[in-house]
């Protein structure tokens, strides 16, 4: 997708408003009806824990229709639709696993899109590759552009196609699972006035599928923009074990937006289904809350990523915080005095100077975003294996950027899960300094998100999981190198067993089969081999 920021918007501070802008006030009305009775009838109007309310600030959203505690289970839900997300990464047409576009790669015998074998488990199935829907791509030849010399951006455009097809096929095949769907709020009028916008999909999506696929004569432009906007509102990306899709929800889309959120979702990785739980305590009348972008993003990044993607700039507690709630992951160190650091003057300003906190210097913000995709194309260039390259990154970049800064701490995320994991850096062959550097990197990713994904949050649990093995393993060489005495050496442990527990009770919370869930019984597996029930 191209950068869709509107400059003209830069002054709308405007919170997520799911308010219908295509309709008339009847017709919105009608709308919302149609939701409540919809929801009402599937999951009953008194069994959940949580209703529909309307805001001018949210629009439609969830709100806690009791105390919550954390770790309770809010949604489960099927996907009303699935297909591959919107990368120039190929994948399965019917399990969105990672395929290639070489020529020993199996296709599909009737319509050649690449697919991981004849075997697949989501062949002819609701949630893959249907019947209808390789007739169609057979009949207009729709994989030929799909060769080992394919640009990316071709791939890119292509695979995007897949779900917009899907949804449109289920007009006929499905009408009662449509009709769910487009009551999902597009924010069709919103995206005209973004010519950017809604030039990429004029030209990528609606021409391309109504005369290069022929289905000018089934559906409109409008009902194809209209698909279009939902996804781009409404969808989540999935994925477990490699696998990477896009879906859309019956209630899940219902969830207001927070850089902080109150909730934490996975999907089942057989099934598809979503699963969204309480991160947290939530209170009666409390708005039940997800996070649209990267919670590990600066404020720059997360709010433009939501305006190109949602149509909305984000005014929340978090955005509206030049510290950030304390995690302070978008201060660089000034250029000037060397001592001082340099936030946003105003944060729910994205053109707003930036100022540092111990000499008058400023730095324009487009300075900073230019200085902030450099540091990020070079993050970006080293390979995801390559330990000495993180390493190097850090040394070039903390003297330029505050310790909690979010790029900083994308590369010591990374090196906490390689330090232990791959060849030539095995966790029994991990030097005294390797084993701080990661225990260290683990304790600074978790400081920031304590404050960001506290408590109940994947992110939190796969950290402590990290976290536990270096602490142990140093504490056990330190002792017996006679460097430790034994009272600190028991300290450690009682960490290590907080950690283990901590961990295995977040990551069990899994789905059976994801690696997390694998990673819980691996926590729980250590606990009982140290004798702790």
């Amino acid at each position: 997708m191209p950068n869709k920021k509107n400059k003209n918007k830069k002054k709308h501070h405007h919170q997520h408003n799911n308010q219908t802008q295509s309709h008339s006030a009847v017709e919105h009305n009608e709308l919302e009806e149609k939701l409540k009775n919809l929801h009402i009838e599937e999951n009953g109007a008194d069994a959940k824990p949580y209703r529909i309310d309307v805001s001018e600030i949210y629009g439609r959203y969830l709100v806690a229709s009791r105390n919550l505690k954390p770790g309770e289970i809010l949604i489960k839900e099927k996907a009303l639709a699935i297909g591959p997300c919107v990368s120039a990464d190929p994948v399965c047409l019917g399990c969105y696993m990672p395929v290639t576009l070489k020529a020993t790669q199996y296709r599909c015998p009737s319509c050649k899109w690449p697919m991981c074998g004849p075997q697949c488990r989501g062949l002819n199935k609701e949630t893959g590759h249907i019947a209808e829907e390789c007739e169609l791509f057979k009949r207009e030849n729709t994989a030929a552009p799909l060769t080992p010399n394919a640009s990316p951006v071709k791939v890119k455009n292509l695979y995007e196609l897949v779900l917009v097809v899907r949804i449109l096929l289920k007009k006929k095949l499905n009408p009662e699972l449509y009709d769910k769907i487009m009551v999902m709020e597009s924010h069709l009028e919103m995206r005209k006035q973004n010519p950017e916008l809604w030039s990429h999909y004029e030209s990528n999506v609606v021409t391309y599928l109504r005369e290069n696929w022929h289905l000018a004569e089934q559906f409109t432009s409008e009902e194809i923009h209209t698909v279009c906007g939902i996804l781009d509102v409404n969808c989540f990306e999935i994925g477990q074990n490699l696998a990477k899709a896009r879906t859309l929800y019956p209630s899940a889309f219902l969830l207001a937006h927070d850089c902080c959120p109150n909730t934490s979702h996975t999907d089942d990785p057989e099934t598809y289904d979503i699963i969204l739980r309480t991160s947290r305590s939530v209170r009666k009348g409390e708005a039940i809350t997800l996070s649209y972008a990267y919670t590990l993003q600066g404020t720059l990044k997360r709010r433009d990523f939501m305006q190109a993607g949602k149509l909305f700039w984000c005014c929340c507690k978090r955005c509206s915080d030049p510290y950030e709630m304390g995690s302070d992951c978008s201060a660089i160190v000034c250029d000037k005095c060397h001592k001082g650091l340099i936030r946003s003057t105003n944060p729910l300003d994205q053109e707003a100077d930036w100022k540092c906190d111990k000499c008058p210097f400023r730095l324009e913000s487009q300075s900073v975003v230019k200085l902030l995709d450099k540091i990020n194309n070079d993050l970006e260039s080293i390979d995801v294996h390559d330990i000495p390259g993180l390493e190097n990154f850090l040394k070039r970049y903390s003297g330029l950027l505050g310790e909690n800064h979010y790029l900083l701490l994308s590369a010591k995320y990374s090196l906490c899960q390689l330090y232990g994991k791959i060849e030539g850096y095995l966790l029994p062959d991990l030097s005294l300094e390797d084993l701080k550097r990661k225990q260290n990197y683990c304790q600074d990713f978790l400081k920031v998100i304590d404050i960001l994904e506290p408590q109940l949050t994947r992110l939190r649990g796969l950290i402590m999981y990290e976290l536990h093995a270096p602490m142990l393993m140093l504490g056990q060489k330190l002792m017996m190198s006679h460097l430790m005495t034994q009272r600190d050496f028991g300290k450690i442990i009682k960490e290590v067993v907080h950690l283990l527990k901590e961990s295995a009770k977040i990551l069990k919370m899994e789905p059976p089969g994801s690696a997390e869930h694998q990673m819980g019984l691996a926590a729980e597996e250590a606990l009982e081999k140290m004798g702790v029930q």
